[in-house]
């Protein structure tokens, strides 16, 4: 059913691009293109070694960014062909949120995201302190803006309905920083980001009512509020089978953790129905049938706010049921307590923080101060990485393009580096490749 007329829910405004190309004449639609763009680059498939919770390569059966994103695009198109098919919504076969789009949103939502999960983005915020600051969303924007084809370091062109649906956050990081009065830990814009956000925003000033921070954060496209969703139920839903089949969730643990935060563990509860599940061998079915619970507990509401005349895309807010909301909150919150905070995984959070600080001073040494390695210049990088980091004139520039190098790593090949500068006994040619 879609696909099969012309899709009146977006006007000329969402597909255009920075560069006022136009798509006509190409057989797909501007986000198919977006889409493809995306799929087919190596910093996509880079995510297939990158952490999601569990170090990727360490086991076939854990999730990695890429499976992750996999899965968020699927839910995420699923969301879109369930509030078409409800009768009593309003979106109808010729005026219908594209699934191509969400799909591009999804697929693209983690793109940014460094090596060894949550915890490399927080070691290189910290790292980037004085520089501007490290966000996985924001160097998200970042390369589909300006890295994305590496050759002419130009970015891939996206429509702006595609920039917009992964604009999870829209605070700049010296707004947030001048509000708080303290350097921003997530959530933020890099500062050389505000013309890419302007143009998002077809150069609208938000309103007073949306200042820097979480009222403005929540101020998100339907496209972007159903990619979150769809991230939600993949993080709250993904992350409890895989902390199960790792040995880290088990009926005991969760049953303690259960009386120590006085939350029910009956029959029909959801933590009495993953206990059961775990002890019939049952996870993947019970997990498979809350996404289908989690998607078809959605629907549209209409707004009206400062951009809902120019775009149909802000014209709808996404309702979710309260209660399968307080479910995704409680699985995600136990995760987070049993498993993330866990010393098994702090230790590994430890290593990967130990390898990228120190990459990162051993780079900022070489290409921020030469000379600073017993007064000699050994080239650590590629030929292009070294001579587009030693072109730029300021050392935040700099810094930032050190940052783009960690940031673009995997786990695995962060870690040969690491070995490679740091450990004596580890080095041949063939560990040079990759």
């Amino acid at each position: 059913m879609i696909g099969l007329m012309r899709n009146t829910f977006y006007n000329a405004w969402d597909i255009e691009r920075p560069s006022g190309k136009s798509d006509a004449g190409d057989y797909r639609s501007a986000f198919q293109i977006d889409r493809d763009r995306v799929l087919h680059t190596p910093t996509f498939r880079r995510l297939q070694n990158k952490t999601q919770v569990f170090w990727s390569g360490e086991y076939d059966f854990y999730r990695t960014r890429l499976t992750h994103s996999l899965e968020v695009a699927q839910i995420g198109r699923a969301i879109c062909h369930f509030l078409l098919s409800q009768n009593d919504g309003p979106l109808t076969p010729d005026y219908f949120i594209d699934p191509d789009l969400v799909e591009a949103a999804c697929l693209s939502h983690d793109l940014g995201h460094p090596p060894f999960g949550h915890a490399g983005e927080r070691t290189l915020n910290y790292l980037m302190r004085e520089h501007g600051g490290f966000e996985g969303n924001a160097q998200t924007l970042r390369i589909l803006h300006e890295r994305i084809f590496s050759a002419k370091r130009t970015g891939m062109d996206p429509s702006r309905a595609f920039v917009d649906s992964i604009l999870k956050y829209k605070s700049l990081w010296t707004e947030l920083k001048s509000a708080t009065g303290e350097t921003p830990k997530h959530h933020f814009l890099y500062d050389f980001q505000h013309q890419i956000l302007h143009w998002a925003l077809g150069e609208n000033d938000f309103p007073l009512e949306l200042p820097p921070g979480k009222a403005r954060d929540g101020f998100k496209s339907i496209e972007c509020q159903v990619m979150d969703w769809a991230d939600d139920t993949a993080y709250s839903l993904n992350d409890i089978s895989d902390s199960v089949r790792a040995g880290f969730l088990t009926s005991d643990k969760i049953i303690h953790w259960a009386e120590k935060n006085d939350h029910a563990t009956s029959a029909g509860t959801p933590l009495g129905d993953l206990i059961l599940a775990i002890q019939k061998r049952r996870v993947d079915p019970f997990v498979g049938k809350r996404i289908g619970r989690y998607i078809q507990s959605t629907s549209l509401i209409e707004q009206t706010n400062f951009l809902s005349h120019q775009s149909k895309r802000y014209r709808y807010h996404l309702l979710v049921d309260p209660a399968v909301k307080a479910e995704s909150a409680l699985f995600k919150k136990l995760a987070f307590e049993v498993v993330f905070l866990s010393p098994q995984l702090k230790q590994l959070e430890h290593k990967g923080n130990h390898m990228l600080r120190a990459l990162w001073d051993l780079l900022e040494k070489r290409y921020i101060h030469p000379g600073h390695i017993d007064g000699q210049n050994f080239q650590l990088l590629s030929a292009d990485t070294a001579a587009e980091i030693e072109q730029a004139t300021e050392a935040s520039h700099k810094a930032r393009l050190i940052c783009d190098f960690l940031a673009g790593m995997t786990d695995g090949y962060a870690s040969r580096m690491y070995k490679r500068l740091f450990l004596p006994d580890f080095g041949s040619i063939s560990d040079l490749i990759g």
